[in-house]
């Protein structure tokens, strides 16, 4: 059987970014680095970013993305500079047009005026163009740089962290604050320089042409200064609540799409749409008082610059008249004035574009300061090819950690040893810690108190990278990215051949339904795999953990969403997966443990029985219980 593969997105991400990493070198676009050097940079970016604190540590991030692409940064502001003083140009030239040219009817004079005017538009054509094509490069190659750090990161942190923040906001991390902090790194950072620059080239433009009229128009300072404080202050907060307020719309909207079907079910959809309304009703008050800022500041300078202009134009018009000056120079002021108050209304915009853009950075670097709870300590163990020889050793666990003493204890002084290839069944009631067993294993979390050992090696030494890529795990719930079956089931093993794929599926009864469809393999799951029911994604479970070849295997209440007809199915491909293996496995259906060689069971945290299934139920105790519990349910 043949899978067509052609559309394999998913398995092929890490490749094609690699493929892709070559461009970001300092040199970009030509300029070929390996991968490991381009993991290097981005691993310094990573260390550099995280080690910036302090007072400006916003501005020193910025700093810190932008410092890779400094060669290009230089020619951003080489174009910067070439376009500024070529906008500074039509003002002197207009009066000397007007004083040399037009007044003293020299037409050759004239002539080389207008060369002057062409060749600077023809300067500023280009030097525009390079700059524009340079801030637009390196900001979108820093944004890439941050938001691959900023993936990196999240997926580095722990379970914790994930139980404690929706993913609705984590997701507005990666969106909607890069988006604002792309208009400060792509626009902001140029207009800052350009618009300072015009000003003072202005300033010294207008002192030229006539002292007394230029004293005059820097009256008008003072107001500008006085009145962007004022804005500034009012506006401190203001963009900081847009950046809250839009992440808790994103937060809300991820959480109720992923629950859409529970929404329904209950007819609840009015009260998600009143509650979305007061979110957004919230979004939108957040805005508007921007909106009310900007609508009061930016009309307020464009007043004071017509008034400016008018009185410069009376100024200069009696003085003209008087003989004290000439028509050129007030024609080239009144010129120049434009480039007066634009850079100042430029730099006012930008302080919108700053504050939002250092609100969004304020949430990264929150989001970036967040420490995983587990890290591998300097020089842990690249774990060999295991047994499955698995240890725990006086393990006690509570959630808050050692130091919360009010905590409650999910495991308590456990103490098994499970020999390579034999599968161990935790058995007790919801809450009993069994779960809290299979995260420790997968060092999802770190025993409070004892070590869990893997082949005599404490998990805390050794490297979380060799220790999963020798685990499967199967949670209760099927999870499968959108994409094909065959994708799914290729997850942990990306080449898997195709034979391979089928195989995987076959041992596990899955090519039964698959063989059904009508694209098979290829067959589209949807989100989350929606397109399959919750037991045909269980079966791509199974056979996406057969195919990474685990050499341990956790079960975490695996079967629970599997009716009887396909729980019978399956039977033989769950012998198949586990054979060999050292396997730890979760249950409520008692009927698919009997066979395992160790049944635990918990109960508060603590082991209180353990024994094979024969052994358990002579000794009618907690253990037979529970079976003969789950046999009257069973038959009821």
């Amino acid at each position: 059987m043949s899978i067509d593969r052609g559309t394999d997105t998913r398995r092929t991400d890490e490749r094609r970014y690699e493929e892709g990493a070559s461009a970001l070198s300092t040199g970009g676009p030509g300029k070929e680095t390996t991968a490991g050097s381009e993991a290097d940079r981005l691993a310094d970016l990573r260390r550099r970013l995280r080690q910036t604190s302090g007072r400006g540590r916003k501005l020193r991030g910025l700093l810190v993305l932008l410092r890779p692409y400094r060669g290009r940064v230089a020619l951003m502001f080489l174009g910067l500079f070439l376009a500024t003083g070529a906008a500074l140009a039509p003002a002197p030239l207009a009066k000397l047009a007007i004083d040399e040219g037009i007044r003293k009817r020299d037409v050759a004079a004239l002539d080389w005026i207008v060369v002057g005017f062409v060749i600077s538009a023809l300067v500023y054509w280009g030097a525009t163009y390079l700059q524009t094509y340079m801030t637009g490069w390196v900001g979108q190659r820093a944004l890439q740089d941050l938001r691959i750090q900023l993936f990196q990161h999240i997926q580095s942190l722990s379970l914790g962290f994930y139980s404690r923040n929706r993913a609705g906001v984590v997701i507005s991390r990666m969106t909607n604050d890069v988006q604002a902090l792309d208009s400060l790194v792509s626009d902001g950072i140029t207009t800052l320089f350009q618009s300072t620059l015009m000003l003072l080239g202005v300033v010294v433009t207008l002192l030229i042409f006539d002292v007394e009229l230029a004293l005059y128009t820097f009256l008008a300072i003072p107001l500008l200064a006085l009145a962007a404080l004022a804005f500034r202050i009012a506006s401190a907060d203001a963009f900081r609540r847009t950046r809250e307020r839009i992440a808790a719309i994103t937060g809300y909207l991820q959480e109720t799409l992923s629950g859409i079907r529970v929404v329904r079910s209950f007819g609840q959809e009015r009260r998600h749409l009143d509650r979305f309304d007061e979110l957004n009703e919230a979004n939108r008050d957040a805005n508007m008082t921007t909106v009310y800022l900007n609508a009061s500041y930016f009309p307020a300078v464009e007043l004071l610059s017509a008034l400016v202009t008018t009185a410069i134009l009376i100024i200069g018009g009696i003085q003209v008249i008087e003989g004290n000056t000439s028509t050129g120079v007030v024609f080239g002021f009144i010129a120049a004035l434009n480039n007066f108050f634009d850079p100042i209304q430029q730099l006012s915009q930008l302080y919108t574009t700053y504050q939002s853009g250092m609100a969004a950075l304020d949430k990264i670097f929150e989001l970036l300061d967040e420490e995983p709870e587990l890290t591998d300590k300097p020089g842990a163990l690249e774990l060999p090819q295991i047994r499955g020889d698995l240890r725990f050793d006086g393990v006690s666990f509570r959630y808050g950690g050692a130091d919360d003493a009010d905590g409650a204890w999910a495991l308590r002084d456990v103490d098994l040893h499970v020999p390579p290839g034999q599968t161990v069944a935790l058995v007790g009631e919801t809450g009993a810690g069994k779960s809290t067993f299979a995260k420790l294993v997968a060092r999802f979390y770190d025993p409070t108190e004892g070590s869990v050992r893997v082949d005599g090696h404490d998990l805390r030494d050794v490297t979380s990278h060799s220790l999963r890529g020798q685990m499967g795990i199967v949670p209760q719930e099927g999870f499968l990215f959108s994409g094909t079956i065959a994708d799914n089931i290729a997850f942990g093993r990306p080449d898997a051949t195709d034979d391979e794929i089928v195989a995987a599926a076959r041992a596990v009864g899955a090519d039964v339904f698959v063989s059904e469809l009508e694209s098979g393999y290829e067959t589209e799951v949807g989100e989350r795999g929606a397109q399959l029911s919750a037991g045909q994604r269980q079966l791509i479970a199974f056979a996406r953990a057969l195919i990474a070849d685990p050499r341990v295997l956790v079960l975490d209440e695996a079967t629970s969403n599997i009716d009887i007809h396909t729980e019978a199915r399956i039977e033989h491909g769950m012998r198949r997966l586990l054979a060999g293996r050292t396997a730890v496995v979760i249950a409520h259906r008692l009927s698919t443990i009997q066979h395992a060689g160790l049944i635990v069971v918990l109960e508060h945290g603590r082991i209180v029985e353990q024994g094979t299934h024969d052994e358990l139920i002579a000794a009618e105790g907690r253990y037979w219980q529970l079976y003969r519990d789950w046999d009257e349910q069973t038959a009821a």
